[in-house]
């Protein structure tokens, strides 16, 4: 406990500083977002979001407060419900909170690039949602945010995303911060709805998610896991901590920060083997995403055994498998390395970016080690998101969009090649 004291006292400190020396923007209030007044308490689908399930499937997840079927109607028409498909209903307890009923309906197959309309539940409710598939290939455009939160930044950065015409959204850990009060994990589900239902989210967890109290509640990622099951298992993996999936020539990777990763672990033994079955000729593209960030110029979140540690044991088979990009959050900031391997500029190696300033109630990061390293290229404390989009089978563009006066302003902007394409670098 005495611990736990001292690392929120640091805290509270590193906000006074943030306060007082950054002159950009400060931290915005804690916003909840309520069950809206018409809808019926008990039956009302709320929290909906989406996640791919392979090439062609979705998952449609969401709550109500009592029982009511896990079906979805669906159709490529606003007209008509042509196919349904019935899933699964969960809950899970939390001290003396008690979570609505949680359904899962994996729908499809699919037809890719194509705007599909559906209603929860049966008799299915009066409210239509829609959402579109994911192209079959190139271009594809990814829309990445970490350490989102529930703030009035939150909402200026989500307005930006749903500008951007995005495909899938990937978040690389501290979604709700909830820490523990699990009401705030339904206000979370509510502000993100209306993008969520539209276009897969695909996160991974952070360590605002592990949600452990000592003697009261010792079970790790209870929410987490019951709310944001992603499809770990077509993947081989045997947690929702960490996973892979393939999107229109891309194949994607999310880590466990704060789960096992030593050499031994069953997460290090499944990136070896996910890593092995990758097929450059099908999916050109290799991105990682995790929490902590291995490389990081901030003077937040130094010398932390989730960075360092799986640092250690994981760096090497990402530059043997010539991973892209490595993306985390966790340090309120933004900020983008060259191409990196083993502290060190190597145009093999992978670009390392942190975006973990989507809007947290925490504030921003604004403090740096100087001098700035020379791998790092680019960095600010800011709130924001970021835009990769793989144009084709060699080139992307990533841009990073600061939230300037709530205006999406672009501040930094690269074209990326993939180093699997350069011929002292190939696989």
């Amino acid at each position: 406990m005495e611990a736990r004291w001292l690392s929120e006292l640091v805290i509270l400190v590193g906000l006074f500083g943030v306060v007082l020396a950054y002159r950009r923007p400060l931290p915005r209030r804690t916003i909840s977002v309520p069950l809206p007044m018409d809808a019926d308490p008990d039956t009302s689908p709320q929290q909906v979001h989406i996640s791919q399930v392979g090439q062609n499937n979705m998952k449609i997840s969401w709550i109500t407060q009592s029982p009511t079927p896990a079906i979805v109607h669906y159709a490529p028409s606003p007209q008509a419900n042509a196919s349904f498909a019935t899933g699964s209903t969960s809950s899970y307890s939390y001290l003396a909170y008690q979570s609505g009923q949680i359904h899962d309906v994996v729908i499809g197959p699919l037809n890719p690039n194509t705007l599909y309309y559906y209603r929860l539940g049966d008799p299915p409710s009066s409210t239509q949602y829609s959402f579109k598939t994911t192209p079959p290939s190139f271009p594809l455009k990814f829309a990445i945010v970490g350490d989102l939160g529930q703030t009035d930044w939150t909402r200026s950065t989500l307005q930006h995303v749903a500008n951007s015409s995005y495909d899938m959204l990937l978040l690389p850990g501290d979604l709700s911060y909830a820490d523990t009060v699990q009401d705030r994990w339904d206000s979370y589900g509510r502000l993100v709805e209306p993008l969520a239902s539209q276009r897969p989210w695909m996160v991974t967890q952070g360590n605002h998610e592990i949600e452990t109290i000592p003697v009261l509640h010792s079970q790790p990622f209870t929410a987490y896991n019951a709310r944001w099951r992603m499809p770990f298992e077509q993947s081989g993996s045997d947690s929702n901590l960490y996973y892979s999936f393939d999107v229109a020539g891309v194949h994607v990777i999310m880590l466990g920060s704060y789960t096992d990763f030593d050499s031994d672990s069953a997460q290090y033994k499944w990136l070896v083997g996910d890593l092995q079955k990758v097929d450059r000729n099908k999916t050109p593209w290799l991105l990682v995403l995790l929490h902590a960030p291995w490389y990081n110029s901030n003077t937040a979140h130094q010398n932390e055994p989730q960075s360092y540690d799986m640092k250690a044991s994981m760096e090497d088979l990402l530059y043997q498998a010539r991973v892209d990009v490595v993306f985390a959050g966790h340090v309120h900031a933004y900020e983008r390395f060259t191409r990196v391997y083993k502290d060190k500029a190597d145009n093999c190696g992978s670009v390392y970016i942190t975006i973990g300033d989507g809007g947290n109630r925490e504030g921003l990061a604004s403090k740096y080690i100087d001098p700035k390293p020379e791998i790092s290229v680019f960095r600010e404390a800011s709130f924001g998101h970021g835009i990769l989009d793989v144009v084709n089978a060699t080139h992307a563009q990533w841009t990073w969009h600061r939230n300037d006066d709530d205006e999406a302003v672009v501040a930094d902007s690269v074209w990326f090649n993939s180093p699997s394409t350069v011929p002292n670098c190939k696989v």
